[in-house]
């Protein structure tokens, strides 16, 4: 039997890239995430559609998290890569909760929710990948949300991995910067309005920033998680892996 991984915000942009990587590595995969139509895109882009399942779940509610793994008897890994991005501004308004509700606690709701499942698993390691960002280290105005809510991944992350150790699990995180997903671009076009230019001189304007003036493909971030998930990766743990181009060299 094929190891089990869950896949959290499977439906598109990288989530998807890992989906398929994970499935050509020969995983059987739960994918998981809102939009049910978009996570059945998913699965037919993947090596033995059959193999795998599609299941709706918000993962801001743990119960639901709960009942989409009913069933499931244990778990080799889970990538948790679900969330939200945009800016917050203070007042009726913000979305300071709505951003640190999916982001950082809805992650955590979902790996505690996964690890009686994942302890149940007899391999020696077991793994847990979460998706955090660049702006968990860097500020940026009108992101308040969304980089307390990455920062506070990369905290969860240290905190479980010693936690967990003792029982084989491995948890890092991932911090990429420029991806080229349909969030980045709806960034860009954001970034672009604010200039008051076009998006292609948005997109150059953003990456003077980025030593070598490109952004990654999702699939370089898929390839970084088959990676640690792989059966022979058995010493990283309580890391954070930057993928961005030298934007960031901490």
């Amino acid at each position: 039997m094929p190891e089990k991984i869950v896949v959290t915000g499977a439906g598109s942009g990288i989530g998807r890239s890992i989906a398929q990587t994970l499935a050509e590595c020969g995983y059987s995969l739960i994918l998981l995430g809102r939009n049910l139509e978009n996570l059945k895109t998913t699965q037919t882009l993947l090596k033995n559609p059959t193999a795998h399942q599609s299941l709706s779940c918000d993962i801001r509610n743990a119960g639901e998290v709960h009942q989409a793994l009913e069933g499931t008897p244990s778990l080799y890994g889970l990538i948790a890569n679900a969330g939200i991005g945009g800016e917050n501004q203070y007042g009726e308004q913000d979305r300071w909760r709505e951003i640190i509700d999916t982001n950082l606690t809805g992650t955590y709701q979902t790996i505690q929710e996964c690890l009686p499942l994942i302890k149940n698993n007899s391999t020696p390691f077991k793994k847990i990948v979460i998706i955090s960002s660049i702006l968990a280290r860097l500020g940026v105005p009108g992101y308040s949300a969304y980089c307390a809510s990455k920062a506070g991944l990369l905290g969860l992350t240290r905190s479980l991995a010693g936690e967990l150790s003792g029982d084989g699990i491995l948890i890092n995180a991932l911090c990429p910067g420029w991806v080229d997903t349909d969030m980045a671009q709806e960034g860009l076009q954001g970034f672009a309005d604010a200039l008051k230019v076009s998006k292609a001189e948005a997109y150059q304007e953003a990456m003077k920033q980025v030593p070598l003036g490109k952004m990654s493909q999702p699939d370089e971030v898929a390839q970084l998680v088959a990676f640690l998930v792989s059966e022979k990766q058995t010493s990283f743990t309580g890391q954070t892996l930057d993928l961005n181009n030298g934007a960031l060299m901490p």
